[in-house]
C-alpha cells in the first residue's frame, strides 16, 4: 500500500512539473511565453555568469526577460523581420548552425575508428588504371568503363594481372612494376581505391573502382598487420639517367666496398656523409624521416622493415634508384586510438572524397528513415529519352508524373527537369548512365533539402536555438535604431540632457597648471623670468626655443597618480627614475572636485543619455502593451530556483 502511495505521488509530482513547464507564465499584447520558454532563457542567462553574487531568482529575472519580449514584439510590429537584411542575416546564421545536424555524427565516429583500425592493417595490392580524358564528358567516362570491363574480362579468362597492367594501364609506373604498389594503409591511396582494396578479399580482383584519376581495377595480394614505423639511415650510389651494365657493375663494386668497411667497423654516418649520393641526407649522416612500409618502394622498405634490431645494417639493395645499404636507428608501433584520434579526425575533414563517403551514409540513413521510394516506370521512361523540354504537346502530362516518395511526399519528372535545365542548360538528352548521375544528384540534394526543412521539428535545440538567433538579431537591430545609433546622432538631445545631469560625472581633486622641462639652468631661470612677467607658454616657448627645443612645456590638468612628476611635487609621490627635480618642475595650482565638462566626458554621458533613452523607451512600451503574469506559477518557479 505504501509503495502504491509513493508511485501515485510520484505521478502527481511528474504530472505537475509536465503542466507546469507548458503553463502560460507571462502574456504580452496577446503574446503567450510559457514557463518552458522562461526557464529555458533564465538558467542560461545565470548559467553565463562568472561571479555568482549577481545571479538572480526567477522573481528578479522577470522583469528583464519580459523588457526583451517588448522590444521584440514592438520589432516585429515594425515589420523589422521581413526586412530583406535581417532575412538574409538569419538564414545565414541558420545555415551554419545547420551543418552539424546534416551530417551523420556518429558515422563520422564509426569512420573515424573504421580508419583506425586500417592504419593498423597493411594491404598488399596491384592496380591496373584506365584514365578519363573528360571526367565532366559522360561519353569519356563510359568509354572508359567499358575499356576496363573488356580488360577484367581478359583477366578473368586467364590473362596475368601484371601483363594487363603492364599492357594496358595508364600509370606510368606500372612498365616497370606491373601494376604492383607495395604494402600501404590508410591515407597512402586516394580514398575510393583506399577503401575498395581494404574491403575485396585477398587474391580477388575487384570490379571497375572509380578515383579522380579514372576506373581502377585491383587485386589485393596480401593483408598484414601494420608494422609500424622505422627510422632509418642510408648510403647510396646512385644511378645515373643512362645507366648501363657497366655503370652498374661499378657501382656495385663501390658499394660492396662500403659494406665491407661497415663490417670492419668504420661509423656508418662518416661513411654515408662521405660516400652517398643522397646528398639531402648524407649532410646528416645518412638519416631519412621516420616511414612506415608504403611510405617507401617496396624494393626499399621491404630489406629496412626486415632488420630486426637497432643498429642492424642491411646488405646492398638495389632499387630503380641505386643502391643502398639501410641501417635500423629505431622502431615504433601504431600509436594507441587515442594518441591519433585528433590526427585523423583532421584529416578525415580536409579530404573530400570522405567527406563524401560520410555524406552518402548519411543521405542512406534518411532515404531509410523517410521510406524513400523510386517509380521504376516513370524513371524508365524519363531514362529513355523522354525528355519534355516545354510544356507542350504530350509532354505536359509526364510532368507530373511521380518520380519518387519521400515521407509520403511527391517529387514529379518536372522537378527532376528544372533541376536539370537549371543545373545543366542547353542539355537536350542525356542516356542511362549520365541519367543515373543526374538522378542521384537531384535526388540527394531534396533528401538533404527535406531533412533541413524538418529541423526545427525534430530537433528542439535547434528550435530554440534559433528562436535565440531571431529574436537577438531583432533586439540589436531595434536597439540600435531607437537607442544606440540614435543617441550618437542627437548632438541636440545630447546637449540638453548634458544640462540637466550637468555634474554626474565629477573631477577629483586636480593640479592645474604646467610641466615645464628645461636642458639646463641657464634656461630655467630665463623661462621663470618670463613667466613671472605673465607671459603664457606658447610666447616663452617662441622666445627660448630659437635655434632649438631648451624648453618643453605641457599644460593640463592632472588627478592624483595620473603623472609622476606632478604626484611627486602635489602628492609627495616617489621620485621618477632618471627624474632631475633642478631642471624639471611645475607651475599652477591645487583645485577642488569640479565638474567634467561634455567634451571632457561624451562618452560617459552618451552612455547615460543611451540609458535614460532605453528607461523612457521600456516605459512607453510596458504602457503600449499589456501584461499579466501567471503570479502563482511564477511563485512556485521561483521557489524552486532557490
Amino acid at each position: 500500500m505504501k509503495r502504491l502511495i509513493n508511485l501515485l505521488l510520484l505521478f502527481l509530482i511528474t504530472v505537475c512539473a509536465f503542466a507546469q513547464k507548458n503553463d502560460i507564465l507571462i502574456t504580452i499584447g496577446g503574446r503567450q511565453f510559457t514557463s518552458e520558454e522562461f526557464l529555458r532563457i533564465y538558467e542560461k542567462n545565470n548559467s553565463n555568469l562568472l561571479n555568482k553574487e549577481e545571479q538572480k531568482s526567477a522573481e528578479e529575472y522577470l522583469d528583464l526577460f519580459v523588457n526583451f519580449k517588448l522590444k521584440v514584439i514592438e520589432a516585429e510590429n515594425l515589420k523589422m523581420d521581413t526586412f530583406s537584411s535581417f532575412i538574409n542575416e538569419l538564414a545565414g546564421y541558420r545555415k551554419e548552425l545547420a551543418e552539424p545536424y546534416l551530417t551523420d555524427i556518429n558515422f563520422n565516429e564509426e569512420l573515424i575508428k573504421e580508419t583506425y583500425q586500417r592504419m593498423k592493417t597493411e594491404v598488399k595490392a596491384s592496380h591496373l588504371l584506365i584514365s578519363i580524358e573528360d571526367a565532366s564528358n559522360p561519353e569519356d567516362t563510359l568509354k572508359a568503363y567499358n575499356k576496363i570491363m573488356q580488360i577484367r574480362e581478359e583477366i578473368l579468362n586467364g590473362l596475368g594481372f601484371g601483363e594487363a597492367a603492364y599492357n594496358y594501364s595508364d600509370d606510368p609506373s606500372a612498365k616497370s612494376n606491373m601494376g604492383s604498389l607495395g604494402y600501404f594503409s590508410a591515407f597512402q591511396m586516394v580514398f575510393p581505391f583506399e577503401d575498395a582494396a581494404y574491403k575485396i578479399p585477398v587474391g580477388e580482383i575487384s570490379m571497375p573502382v572509380r578515383s579522380s584519376y579514372g576506373y581502377h581495377l585491383i587485386k589485393v595480394m596480401d593483408k598484414r598487420e601494420a608494422l609500424g614505423e622505422i627510422k632509418a639511415a642510408h648510403i647510396m650510389k646512385m644511378f645515373p639517367q643512362d645507366v648501363d651494365d657497366a655503370i652498374m657493375k661499378q657501382l656495385r663494386k663501390e658499394i660492396d666496398t662500403i659494406y665491407s668497411q661497415l663490417k670492419a667497423g668504420a661509423d656508418f654516418a662518416e661513411m654515408a656523409k662521405k660516400y652517398s649520393d643522397d646528398k639531402r641526407s648524407s649532410e646528416v649522416g645518412g638519416e631519412l624521416a621516420w616511414f612506415n612500409s608504403g611510405r617507401m618502394i617496396p624494393d626499399f622498405a621491404n630489406p629496412a622493415f626486415a632488420l630486426e634490431e637497432n643498429g642492424d645494417i642491411s646488405e646492398p639493395v638495389m632499387t630503380q634508384y641505386g643502391y643502398h645499404i639501410i641501417k635500423r636507428l629505431g622502431h615504433r608501433p601504431v600509436k594507441s586510438f587515442d594518441e591519433l584520434k585528433g590526427e585523423i579526425e583532421k584529416r578525415i575533414k580536409i579530404d573530400p572524397a570522405r567527406s563524401i563517403h560520410s555524406k552518402e551514409a548519411f543521405i542512406r540513413k534518411l532515404k531509410s528513415e523517410y521510406h524513400f521510394e523510386v517509380n521504376e516506370i516513370t524513371s524508365d521512361n524519363v531514362k529513355n529519352n523522354h525528355f519534355p523540354i516545354q510544356e507542350s504537346g504530350n509532354g505536359t502530362e509526364s510532368l507530373t508524373d511521380e518520380l519518387f516518395t519521400l515521407d509520403g511526399n511527391k517529387y514529379t519528372a518536372g522537378k527532376f527537369y528544372k533541376y536539370i535545365l537549371e543545373k545543366y542548360p542547353g542539355l537536350e538528352t542525356f542516356d542511362e548512365n549520365s541519367f543515373k548521375t543526374y538522378f542521384n544528384e537531384w535526388v540527394d540534394k531534396e533528401v538533404l533539402a527535406y531533412e533541413d526543412s524538418r529541423l526545427e521539428e525534430k530537433y528542439p535545440e535547434f528550435k530554440n536555438l534559433m528562436e535565440e538567433y531571431h529574436d537577438g538579431i531583432l533586439l540589436f537591430n531595434i536597439s540600435d535604431e531607437k537607442i544606440w545609433s540614435f543617441a550618437g546622432n542627437d548632438s541636440t538631445g545630447l546637449r540638453e540632457f548634458y544640462k540637466k545631469n550637468k555634474g554626474t560625472h565629477i573631477w577629483g581633486e586636480r593640479f592645474k597648471g604646467a610641466i615645464i622641462k628645461c636642458d639646463s639652468q641657464e634656461t630655467r631661470d630665463e623661462a621663470d623670468k618670463y613667466f613671472s612677467a605673465g607671459l603664457n607658454a606658447i610666447e616663452i616657448i617662441d622666445l627660448v626655443n630659437t635655434d632649438s627645443e631648451k624648453v618643453h612645456i605641457e599644460k593640463g590638468a592632472w588627478e592624483k597618480n595620473t603623472n609622476p612628476v606632478v604626484n611627486y611635487y602635489v602628492w609627495n609621490g616617489p621620485k621618477p627614475e632618471g627624474f632631475n627635480e633642478e631642471l624639471e618642475y611645475i607651475r599652477g595650482n591645487l583645485v577642488g572636485p569640479e565638474p567634467k565638462t561634455l567634451e571632457e566626458a561624451r562618452g560617459l554621458y552618451l552612455s547615460d543619455y543611451q540609458n535614460y533613452l532605453e528607461e523612457e523607451w521600456i516605459k512607453s512600451l510596458r504602457k503600449k502593451y499589456k501584461i499579466k503574469v501567471n503570479k502563482k506559477l511564477l511563485k512556485a518557479i521561483n521557489n524552486a530556483s532557490e
